[in-house]
């Protein structure tokens, strides 16, 4: 990866990373239904002028149903999950859980899609789920406040994360991925708004957490989707869904950061079991480690 990329590839898992730092200092504020409703529209709207400027209208309209599923399974739903799992758990540890999306999203795909599974990938499968069993009783041993339904929030919403990525490789191949990143996001915005009006604050919420979330909107949703999208047409996809690994590191640094976060040794084992379970089901040792062997035989 040239090395201007491999930049690009860092600053978008810091705005990732980042995304649960400022769910983390937003949501007691605003709420978790009305944090996700602001966070897709404004990110839809950073991204809708693009769309327009590229003509891809028409293109929206034509599947806007497949994109519609998409913006609620992969937008609406698990971002409202982890907006709740941040009133109860660390943005590092969040962040964490997070990256077991595409653990999931293999397991969606084998049953689904009868996409093959190696046994490889099915090693790194017990692995990652047990490096959740080991975060979760390192967590719940905190005995903090509903920590259990959190962190099933949080996994519910990266099982959703799967299942959009599976329907998007079955049912939008050759649709642009800016079609589909703003008209899910606008579909999404358009889902959650009239619940979200049952849900306003209690109070009115601070400057502060209304900078946060234009940013949590702007940057770390709007604009990193149009750096993945990038990335993805300027080195591949495979290499840029890398950014997976990446993303809980700086959701940790974060974390610590600003926050003052702190992870017990257990939970520091548990996040690298779930990293090398991700890393093995997603196949990242298997492709670079095998033919650098086949090369030295």
């Amino acid at each position: 990866m040239p090395f201007k990329y491999f930049c690009e590839l860092v600053l978008l898992s810091a705005l990732w990373g980042g995304s649960f730092l400022f769910m983390r200092t937003t949501v007691d504020e605003f709420g978790p239904v009305m944090l996700v409703t602001l966070r897709v529209g404004i990110a839809g709207l950073v991204l809708l002028p693009l769309l327009l400027f590229k003509r891809l209208g028409r293109e929206l309209i034509e599947n806007w149903r497949p994109i519609m599923f998409v913006g609620i399974t992969n937008n609406a739903i698990p971002y409202f999950l982890f907006s709740y799992s941040t009133i109860y758990l660390s943005a590092g540890y969040a962040s964490v859980l997070n990256a077991t999306a595409p653990m999931f999203a293999a397991i969606i795909a084998f049953f689904w899609l009868k996409d093959k599974l190696a046994p490889m990938a099915l090693i790194g499968l017990i692995i990652g789920f047990l490096g959740v069993f080991v975060l979760s009783m390192a967590k719940l041993i905190l005995q903090t406040e509903n920590t259990f339904q959190a962190i099933l929030a949080a996994l519910v919403a990266t099982f959703f994360y799967g299942l959009a990525a599976c329907f998007t490789k079955r049912s939008l191949q050759g649709v642009k991925p800016l079609t589909v990143a703003a008209g899910s996001l606008m579909f999404a915005t358009v889902f959650l708004l009239p619940i979200s009006l049952f849900y306003l604050p209690t109070t009115t919420p601070s400057i502060n957490s209304w900078l946060s979330v234009l940013v949590l909107g702007a940057c770390s949703t709007g604009f990193a989707a149009l750096l993945f999208f990038r990335l993805i047409a300027n080195v591949g996809a495979y290499k840029a869904i890398t950014v997976t690994y990446l993303v809980p590191v700086f959701g940790i640094i974060w974390g610590m950061i600003f926050l003052r976060e702190q992870l017990t040794v257990n939970m520091w084992i548990g996040a690298a079991m779930v990293l090398i379970g991700v890393a093995l089901t997603t196949g990242v040792f298997r492709r670079r480690l095998i033919p650098k062997l086949g090369r030295l035989n």
